[in-house]
């Protein structure tokens, strides 16, 4: 039994994956860490998490970027392993992530969903095959209306991989109506949608002459995120050092 602690737990993913453990006998929640304490959970909720004094094997944090310092400090001192999925950190805290995951397991990914990162797989080993046939590549996300970055992180990601596949030879566009000119053969196009309240919608596309190979993943719910991070938890559990990534979980 994997026993984890819940940083984050009243919030919504917090309470998402709180209810997911609850049907998975492999896992349990012992403890939970959150600035606000006005449920019944079900197990000990912590508002400072240097009182939470409960043995644990990972912890999964959905908090917030501001609270990630604090977590990170913590998980060192006490040695547990982190899943960490909190978004928008700094460069100054992507270098502090670096330097916890010389003193203890860290995953951290762009998307804890199983199915995006099995999708990172498949695009880069396409990308190898398609481009050197001359296909163009192109990158469609579509997200909520409450969502402020654009592109997604996800679709990055995906930018990347097509692109680590090529040898980094490509460069990305974001906004074509700033680009008056024809498509350059080593570009990889990156499009955002927002609108509604659309979970998650990636498509990685590649044109080619008289062809068309589209690669797509939709989530239709935040449960896919919940999921992912709790086959992290499991996977990250008795790990040493290092910075660990959801390709690693899927093998």
């Amino acid at each position: 039994m994997v026993k984890v602690i819940m940083h984050g737990c009243n919030g919504h993913m917090g309470q998402v994956i709180s209810g997911l453990i609850q049907n998975d006998p492999e896992i349990e929640i012992v403890a939970g860490i959150d600035l606000v304490d006005n449920r019944d959970n079900g197990y000990p909720v912590y508002t400072d998490i240097w009182t939470c004094d409960v043995q644990a094997d990972a912890v999964i944090d959905f908090c917030s970027a501001k609270a990630v310092d604090n977590l990170l400090e913590y998980c060192v001192d006490r040695q547990i392993p982190v899943v960490l999925c909190t978004t928008g950190l700094s460069e100054e805290q992507l270098k502090k992530v670096e330097e916890a995951s010389k003193k203890v397991a860290v995953l951290k990914s762009a998307n804890m969903s199983l199915g995006i990162n099995l999708l990172l797989k498949l695009v880069k080993e396409a990308a190898q095959t398609l481009a050197a046939a001359g296909f163009d590549m192109e990158i469609v996300e579509k997200h909520h209306r409450l969502k402020v970055d654009a592109p997604s992180g996800t679709a990055l990601a995906l930018a990347d991989s097509l692109n680590e596949g090529l040898d980094n030879a490509y460069h990305y566009v974001y906004d074509r109506s700033q680009v008056r000119q024809k498509r350059d053969d080593k570009e990889i196009g990156i499009s955002a949608v927002r609108g509604g309240t659309i979970v998650g919608d990636h498509d990685v596309i590649f044109a080619g002459a008289d062809e068309v190979v589209t690669f797509s993943h939709t989530a239709y719910s935040k449960a896919v995120f919940g999921k992912g991070a709790i086959q992290a938890a499991k996977f990250l559990a008795g790990k040493g050092p290092g910075w660990y990534q959801m390709s690693d979980v899927i093998g």
